[in-house]
This record gives structure tokens, C-alpha cells and sequence, in this order.
């Protein structure tokens, strides 16, 4: 089974050491990836691990890759890359052997009677085909971070905002202010006595603190004004309301 996969560098390993490339080559491959968003060529790993894999082929590319994540690690985290199969490994590495024009064979040299027009026609017909190959991938690649993200977008857009109590008593609807100080043990009538009283008051002027809140805002007793959260109701609707999600 091969597969194309986003695959996080840190991931992978190669059995080349980076000392057989040339600092200088892999710093400007480094840039060119940062600014094209990826390597134009995928790494061919094979999976040694859970969410291990050892480079196949482009090891170049891979330390170039390696080089750009310590220059930026978030830019450079993730890298494109063809993942196969142990079974399939000898047949990508003949078709890696045949891409760059080397006949692989257990055949002598003096065997092979292309001739070197021929050979660089047939390469050039597979890097172009190889090439086409990647332009689809990198589509189908945006396509999905664009699902991706839309997905993210919807779910970050269905998690309740937090807001401190004393937003909730400066900024809900009346509504919303009744069916809260319900879920914090008001009766039903006293909760829309207190909304209406908190309304009337903040129009006046924004609650500068829950003190404030306790002082301004009254209901009506019998033929008596009384507060309509005691401090000590204020200190329940707190703890109430810090045991649920909406606050």
C-alpha cells in the first residue's frame, strides 16, 4: 500500500548523515521551502514505527527539510511525503533508480543499449509525468486543509464563549440574564423581577463590580424595596454558574 501523507519531520529519520551535504546547499533549499509552503519533490518514507518512519529516498530533501524546521518550526513542521509498504519498497526504489536515469538491474553495464538521447527522452517524460503527478497532490492537499480548517471553524464557533459574571449581568439579553439566575436557584419569579431591575439599571449605567450589582439593583417586597441579590445569593450564583460551561 502506498499513500501520500503530511508527516511531521521530527518523525523521521535517515540512515545518510547530514555531513555528506553541503551546508551551504541545504540552508538555500531551506529557504526555497519556507517560502513555497513545502518541498516541491515528497520524501519516500517507509514506517518503522507508530508515527515513525526512516527516509527511503531524499535524503537530501529531508535534511533540507530538517534545516528549514530549525529555521522556522512552525513553517517547517510538517513535510510531504510518499509513504509505502516494506512489500512495495524494492519496486519504489526501481522506479526512484529509473527517474533519475539509472537502469536498475541486476544486469552488467554492457548490457544496456539505449542510447543517451533515447534515455534522456524517457526521463524526461517521466519527471513530467512525475511532475503532474505532484501539481495533483498539492491540489488535493490545499482542498483538504481547506475542509480541514472550515471543519476547525465550525467546531471553535460552537464552543460557548466564557465570560466573567459581571459581563453576564452588563451584556446578556433579559432572556438569557432570567434562564441563568434560574439555573442558580431563583424561582422563576423573583429571576424576572431581578432581570428587569438589572435592565433598568445598567441603561442607566454599566455595574462597575458585583458589589455594585448588589447595591443597585432592587425588587419589589411587598410594599418594601429590598436588594434583589444579597451578598450572600451573589456568592451562590458565582459558585453556581463556575460549575457550568457558559461561564
Amino acid at each position: 500500500m502506498t499513500k501520500f501523507l503530511m508527516v511531521d519531520v521530527e518523525s523521521v529519520n535517515s540512515n545518510v548523515p547530514r555531513s555528506e551535504f553541503s551546508e551551504s546547499d541545504l540552508n538555500m533549499i531551506a529557504d526555497m521551502i519556507l517560502n513555497s509552503g513545502g518541498i516541491v519533490k515528497p520524501l519516500v518514507l517507509k514506517k518503522t514505527g507508530f508515527e515513525k518512519y526512516e527516509v527511503v529516498n531524499g535524503h537530501f530533501e529531508y535534511h533540507a527539510a530538517v534545516r528549514a524546521s530549525e529555521k522556522n518550526s512552525i513553517a517547517g513542521e510538517m513535510v510531504n511525503a510518499l509513504i509505502i509498504s516494506s512489500e512495495k519498497e524494492e519496486a519504489i526504489l526501481k522506479q526512484v533508480a529509473a527517474l533519475k536515469g539509472i537502469e536498475f538491474s541486476n544486469q552488467p553495464i554492457n548490457t544496456i543499449t539505449q542510447t543517451t538521447n533515447s534515455e534522456s527522452s524517457r526521463i524526461a517524460n517521466l519527471e513530467l509525468r512525475l511532475e503532474r503527478q505532484l501539481n495533483d497532490f498539492r491540489s488535493e492537499l490545499a482542498q483538504e486543509r481547506e475542509r480541514i480548517e472550515d471543519k476547525l471553524n465550525k467546531i471553535e464557533s460552537q464552543i460557548p464563549k466564557q465570560i466573567t459574571p459581571l459581563d453576564v449581568f452588563n451584556t446578556l439579553s433579559l432572556s438569557e440574564l432570567t434562564l441563568r439566575l434560574v439555573n442558580a436557584g431563583f424561582s422563576n419569579q423573583t429571576a424576572i423581577k431581578v432581570t428587569e431591575s438589572v435592565e433598568k439599571e445598567r441603561n442607566k449605567k454599566l455595574f462597575v463590580s458585583l458589589n455594585d450589582v448588589v447595591i443597585r439593583v432592587k425588587i419589589t417586597s411587598g410594599k418594601r424595596q429590598v436588594k434583589g441579590i444579597t451578598s450572600d445569593k451573589m456568592i451562590a450564583i458565582i459558585d453556581s454558574w463556575s460549575r457550568t460551561l457558559f461561564i
